[in-house]
């Protein structure tokens, strides 16, 4: 195995009992850091140090990580054009914070037999919108009608 002191200095390839051995003399634990590289590599350091500082690197790796909600626009056939500018609003607000939306048009009843209708009313409402962006599922039927799901670019 290749190891590593405590301070970083490489003490290069070693057997198993030796750098156990080196480990024990100073105080310290023999870590091993990286088990799948061709000659794995071992470290000189306490444990619980070693721990603590993995710990930390992930809660701060997780902080610096952009979450993205994926939010929902339902739109209807029947849906009014006042109803539609304040639904448009609120899809280009969602995709201004950065989030994903899900746009859905609901069919009810004998709307279902307007397919076509709703498939260009649904590309009529993301055509207006006036934020870039892009699509991440393109139209598809659900069972309570169609959606398509857009991000912001």
């Amino acid at each position: 195995m290749f190891v590593v002191d405590e301070t970083g200095k490489n003490l290069g390839e070693m057997p198993n009992y030796e750098a156990l051995n080196l480990a024990r003399s100073k105080g310290l634990d023999l870590v091993e850091v990286s088990p799948n590289a061709k000659i794995p590599v071992c470290k000189i350091t306490d444990y619980g140090k070693f721990q603590y500082i993995k710990t930390k690197q992930t809660r701060i790796a997780s902080a610096k990580q952009k979450k993205v909600e994926l939010k929902g626009v339902r739109i209807g056939l029947k849906t009014g054009r006042h109803d539609l500018d304040f639904k448009k609003k609120q899809t280009e607000k969602f995709l201004s914070k950065g989030h994903k939306v899900k746009i859905e048009m609901i069919l009810k009843g004998r709307e279902k037999a307007h397919q076509e209708l709703a498939k260009n009313n649904l590309k009529e409402f993301a055509d207006n919108i006036s934020i870039p962006y892009r699509i991440e599922e393109s139209l598809k039927r659900s069972p309570r009608g169609f959606d398509i799901i857009i991000a912001p670019e």
